[in-house]
């Protein structure tokens, strides 16, 4: 009678396990440092918000605080409105924006093929892209606080549980933008056209999603059809961190909705990540 030795094969899939992890996370530092490498993509995801802010700032502050009561008491200052809907914007130019460009360019000048014909597995490439977009991102976001608090002088939370609620907001949200962000990266035919592919969509995302304009005042069809979309939802999560209660009521369903958010979340992380792994190929079909 014959026995089989499961020990080998179960070490050789941890083992396995191990290399893929191990090569993901060197490809986060990797993918970090040529991020910030590149002045256009620290100029058109890393800066952006911070220069939209300022100019909001800027622009409209003079016009008093937005939310007011009709005695004038109350509101919030223009640039602790536009906040959240920056940090939001924020999340999905790193995701989005970021990496569709940049996994588009690679396709197109052989990167991908290169990279293809190397031990380097799809889970470790994706893990390095995932990985380096939550380092930036969370970079960015911790720069935009602190600029918000010291420089516009904007009152921040200081509850435990609404920090909490940043995070998964955060976290989730980031995510989902970078699967979403792997997999738009199909669509344009080359590097070159990738910017003309990926920019308008999602400069249009982040018009109707309550990001440059008080989603509040937007038509409700507007309403409806960017809540078909992830960047609606992660704005409305973050402005459940930094804005009062009061402004909840403007809120398409008259409140914050943050299990709502959550599951809106949850259901475009799946969604990236199926999508981001049944489009991802080395080498384009058509090339």
């Amino acid at each position: 009678m014959t026995t089989l030795d499961t020990t080998t094969g179960t070490g050789s899939i941890r083992s396995a396990r191990h290399g893929v992890l191990r090569l993901g996370l060197a490809r986060v530092y990797y993918e970090a440092r040529m991020y910030f490498r590149t002045p256009d993509s620290v100029f058109f995801t890393f800066l952006f918000p911070f220069i939209m802010l300022a100019i909001f700032t800027a622009a409209f502050g003079s016009a008093g605080n937005i939310g007011t009561a009709p005695d004038g008491s109350g509101g919030v200052s223009v640039g602790a409105y536009y906040l959240p809907g920056m940090l939001a914007a924020g999340m999905l130019l790193s995701g989005v924006q970021n990496l569709a460009v940049d996994i588009a360019g690679e396709k197109s000048d052989g990167t991908l093929k290169r990279l293809g014909g190397t031990p380097l597995s799809p889970l470790s490439y994706f893990i390095g892209k995932i990985g380096m977009v939550l380092v930036t991102g969370a970079i960015q976001a911790a720069l935009l606080i602190l600029v918000a608090r010291f420089v516009l002088d904007i009152a921040l939370p200081t509850e435990p549980s609404t920090w909490l609620t940043f995070a998964w907001v955060f976290l989730f949200g980031v995510i989902a933008c970078a699967f979403l962000g792997i997999a738009l990266s199909a669509l344009p035919r080359s590097g070159k056209s990738a910017t003309a592919v990926v920019i308008p969509i999602v400069l249009i995302l982040q018009f109707i999603s309550g990001v440059y304009l008080q989603f509040y005042v937007l038509p409700e069809w507007m309403q409806n059809v960017a809540s078909l979309f992830p960047l609606k939802w992660m704005a409305q999560g973050m402005r459940s961190v930094f804005l009062p209660d009061s402004f909840a009521s403007l809120e398409q369903n008259g409140s914050w909705d943050l299990p709502l958010v959550a599951l809106n979340l949850g259901i475009w992380l799946v969604v990236g990540l199926v999508l981001s792994r049944v489009t991802f190929r080395w080498i384009r079909k058509d090339s």
